[in-house]
């Protein structure tokens, strides 16, 4: 993971968690139809973070693979 990722995904992690504490305090304040509205862009928020992590796992598992893959590495042989 580089260190772009780490920060944005950082940034969408904070952002996110501000969006809760949003909802949630809407929620308490018994302001139930802003706490839904606010609960629809935590959703949102919670979606990007979700999506942007997955992208950045299978980046590193592509790497990973491509690693593992380059020709001058030689395949365990299997014994029968």
């Amino acid at each position: 993971m580089t260190p772009a990722d780490s920060l944005m995904l950082d940034a969408k992690q904070a952002i996110l968690e501000e969006q809760h504490r949003r909802f949630q305090s809407l929620q308490q304040e018994g302001r139930l139809q802003e706490a839904m509205q606010q609960f629809q862009v935590t959703l949102g928020c919670a979606s990007d973070l979700l999506n942007d992590s997955l992208g950045v796992l299978e980046r590193l598992l592509a790497d990973r693979r491509g690693a593992v893959l380059q020709p001058d590495h030689k395949p365990p042989q299997l014994s029968n």
